[in-house]
């Protein structure tokens, strides 16, 4: 039996490979899981592009210069020598490319578990716990898809809003959201939009081919294009969030704000190949944004757990009102699953399609 992963060159992410390696012996304690599916989107690239400063490259290494992509996703346990995680249990977190994982589950508890192989010990504890979905209520059973397309990416919209929110706004009065037709992008403006207390006004960039896109989802006061960013007022206190990664879109903003920018940060990087924002001199800097950072906090103020009970109440919420404007595009084995990514990296991929992927025979 052999695991069948796609990986992809490092320095190079447009480049990809699918390899094949045994399937090791399970020692105790550990479990093999057949992965069933698991969504492509830009965050995916976004990975690839922070895989050295963020670490995501050593969650499921291989020998460089490649690198495995880490994805969201369900998997089913096939084989299992820890007797708290039963043969036949469907789980939901984060995987690689490929089409089984072994893991070794701790800290196990009726909804949960915890990943603790030693080489993942130091990475970031938000990406190494397993949802058991056996339990999970029917409504949430029933929206697999958008489990794995949206929620990760709306958690993360979710920490984003709470930072601005517990942060009363930086001081600003409106928020604008760089490249707001991505899914983190306009899960972000839904949730501010639709936040209960006192807020900021909601100002959506986007492209002009998203344009349409954008104002149909009805998540922002405003949706403006890249180019008419020097039309918005320069005079009202602003806080930028940027999902682009393009270097000329945040000097755009910077350009025309200077100091009435209460905060500039960057989370993710749709346009990843355009260079990069490396300005010293601006009034306001522009740090990333570090989303496990707010993760944690709001695990010592509320509670473990709680943040992103809270997360997903919301990604459900946000996923209902979405989905119409959405369509599935399936695909299903490793060359395909090769060519979807790259067709990421390329930005061909429009922003109302959501790929569900499967490297494995379904």
């Amino acid at each position: 039996m052999t695991i069948t992963q796609v990986e992809v060159r490092r320095k190079s992410f447009g480049d990809t490979r699918v390899t094949e390696r045994p399937t090791p012996a399970l020692a105790d304690g550990e479990v093999l899981a057949r992965i069933d599916k698991f969504a492509l989107t830009a965050n995916n690239v976004s990975y690839a592009l922070s895989g050295d400063m963020i670490g995501y490259w050593k969650f499921f290494p291989v020998e460089e210069p490649w690198g495995i992509v880490p994805v969201w996703g369900f998997a089913e346990v096939i084989e299992s020598r820890c007797e708290a995680v039963k043969v036949g249990e469907r789980i939901w977190g984060f995987l690689p490319m490929a089409s089984e994982i072994v893991l070794q589950p701790g800290q196990v508890s009726d909804r949960t578990f915890v990943d603790e192989a030693a080489h993942r010990a130091s990475l970031p504890a938000i990406y190494n716990s397993y949802q058991r979905t056996d339990s999970d209520p029917a409504a949430l059973k029933a929206m697999e898809d958008e489990r794995c397309i949206l929620f990760p990416l709306f958690s993360t919209s979710y920490l984003l809003y709470d930072y601005l929110i517990d942060n009363a706004f930086f001081g600003a009065r409106q928020v604008l959201v760089g490249s707001a037709s991505s899914k983190t992008g306009y899960g972000l403006c839904n949730m501010l939009k639709r936040h209960a207390g006192a807020r900021a006004q909601v100002i959506g960039l986007t492209s002009p081919r998203n344009l349409d896109f954008v104002r149909a989802l009805d998540c922002c006061d405003e949706v403006r294009t890249y180019d008419e960013i020097s039309s918005i007022d320069e005079s009202v206190l602003s806080a930028f969030v940027d999902m682009s990664g393009d270097g000329a879109i945040v000097a755009a903003v910077h350009d025309r704000f200077g100091a009435n920018l209460k905060l500039s940060c960057a989370v993710g990087a749709t346009h990843w190949g355009s260079e990069r924002f490396r300005r010293d001199s601006v009034a306001t800097p522009h740090n990333f944004f570090f989303a496990p950072g707010q993760f944690l906090k709001r695990e010592q103020d509320w509670g473990p757990g709680e943040v992103m009970r809270r997360a997903a109440a919301e990604a459900a919420r946000i996923s209902v009102e979405v989905r119409s404007h959405m369509s599935i595009r399936p695909v299903n084995g490793p060359e395909a699953v090769a060519a979807a990514f790259r067709e990421l990296v390329a930005n061909e991929t429009p922003a109302d399609v959501g790929v569900i992927a499967t490297v494995g025979e379904r």
